[in-house]
């Protein structure tokens, strides 16, 4: 008895393709952006419980670093540091000190686990925490901003270059942040690693350049949020040099693409494990 193939066969069913085999009832690959956006609101909606203690902590932090620093500086060019120093710490104590902290207790509970089984590009889950975490810094930084330019004296006009320097400051310190985290084996460290960065932030940003020694100055000079706060501090000037402003933002913007390839890198390493 032979066997004939069912394709040669009179009405028998047709071959089916090895690629229509691995396709078929496949849906479409996740893109970034529609991905980071779905992350974004999904982090969205799970922090907005702590947002306001968030909001309340972060800004009473650094308006007090203000009022205490009005005692020590006068007025010029120390207190611009100060009141740009001061603004961009909020964001600072987000994207370093919290988002470490969530990426560590996310890979020491399994939590990472779920998002490896979710159609979505692991850029997409570390860009969309970081982003919605980076939201909340918004009004805190505004808000000092504000209060630390009546405090001083200095002027209001300027004040748009904020919304640039907060995304690209956030964007580099919130990728170090959820590096500290993702790679951080245990998640006591990796809110130690967020409470350093943070503490490096307050001392080698808001306090004056021009008091610090020079080993110092070269430390300071290594801190991604450096360049946002001295972006932010030239504006105050009457005839502001904005080449170097653009400057300092592009070396924020170039820290922040590096920092977030890393803690994608990151990401996926922990994933697998």
């Amino acid at each position: 008895m032979s066997v004939v193939p069912a394709e040669v066969l009179p009405g028998g069913a047709p071959a089916v393709p090895e690629t229509a085999r691995d396709t078929d009832g496949l849906g479409p690959s996740a893109r970034l952006w529609p991905s980071l956006a779905a992350v974004y609101r999904a982090q969205l909606s799970r922090a907005r419980v702590a947002r306001i203690p968030l909001l309340f902590v972060a800004t009473f932090q650094s308006v007090g670093i203000t009022v205490m620093m009005r005692g020590v500086v006068g007025s010029g060019s120390e207190a611009q540091s100060v009141v740009a120093g001061s603004s961009v710490l909020v964001v600072a104590y987000v994207a370093l000190n919290l988002l470490s902290q969530y990426f560590g207790q996310l890979r020491a509970s399994g939590g990472l686990d779920h998002y490896a089984t979710l159609p979505v590009p692991p850029a997409a889950v570390v860009l969309g925490a970081a982003a919605a975490y980076a939201s909340f810094t918004v009004p805190g930084t505004l808000v000092t901003a504000v209060f630390g330019c009546v405090l001083f004296g200095l002027p209001l006009s300027n004040l748009w270059i904020l919304l640039v320097v907060i995304p690209l400051a956030g964007a580099a310190l919130s990728g170090l942040g959820a590096a500290c985290g993702l790679l951080a084996p245990r998640p006591e460290l990796a809110t130690l690693l967020g409470q350093l960065g943070m503490s490096a932030a307050l001392l080698l940003g808001v306090l004056p350049a021009d008091r610090m020694p020079e080993i110092v100055r070269l430390a300071r000079d290594l801190l991604p949020s450096t360049y946002g706060v001295e972006a932010y501090a030239r504006t105050f000037g009457d005839r502001p040099d904005w080449a170097v402003v653009l400057a300092d933002l592009g070396v924020c913007a170039g820290v922040g693409v590096v920092s977030l390839a890393v803690a994608t890198w990151a990401y996926r390493r922990a994933a697998v494990r």
